[in-house]
């Protein structure tokens, strides 16, 4: 059975009150964790070493090092993470850096993938994928499905080679969009589009090869 293992990084999402607690933070906000109380709320935890802003969030756990934090919310405040498990299934890990949420995930297509990319730019705004790997049937294919980067437009190529470049994919991230939009001598919203219009393009190579 083949299989998509992806990490989706969502920019600066207002919905997220995780994401936006390690903005300026000095630590990441990691094990991300909720749970459904019969009230209609919601608990959520997470770990870090560092104490987190913009958040109502409670410690109620000390490592020596790091803490762990509680906060509730309303059951129908929009939630990222329940959005993905609705839609295409678990999520494998959560967690927070500089004002981004990061989520991975599996599926068992790249198509549904795709379409769930799709949805959660629609719901959430800025979505770029951090990384995509693709598993194969056989032992004897490799493991790791190659692109073909000819698909791209010369602007989408140079974008993916600046980004890079720059340490936009690195992480903890080395430029933020601004940056490289300016070193493009772009708007930071048309990188946007040339960074999404070239991802697209690659998982659609990925499916044509799965």
């Amino acid at each position: 059975m083949s299989g998509v293992r992806a990490e989706f990084v969502f920019e600066q999402p207002a919905q997220c009150p995780v994401a936006t607690s390690s903005a300026g933070a000095d630590d990441s906000l990691r094990d991300i964790s909720w749970a459904s109380e019969s009230d209609g709320t919601v608990t959520e935890q997470f770990r870090t070493a560092s104490e987190p802003s913009e958040t109502d969030a409670e410690a109620v756990f000390d490592y020596g090092t790091q803490q762990v934090y509680e906060f509730e919310r309303d059951y129908d405040d929009p939630c990222i993470c329940e959005y993905i498990e609705h839609a295409l299934g678990p999520v494998a890990d959560a967690h927070a850096v500089d004002g981004n949420l990061h989520v991975t995930l599996h599926a068992s297509d790249v198509d549904g993938l795709r379409d769930l990319l799709g949805d959660l730019t629609d719901q959430f705004g800025t979505v770029r994928v951090e990384y995509l790997v693709q598993s194969r049937d056989s032992a004897a294919e490799s493991k790791l499905v190659p692109v073909d980067l000819r698909r791209l437009t010369d602007r989408q190529q140079e974008v993916l080679d600046t980004a890079h470049e720059m340490g936009y994919f690195e992480y903890p991230r080395e430029s933020n969009a601004s940056e490289v939009a300016e070193q493009l001598d772009i708007e930071p919203s048309t990188f946007t589009e040339h960074l999404n219009a070239a991802q697209s393009k690659l998982l659609d190579e990925l499916l044509a090869r799965g």
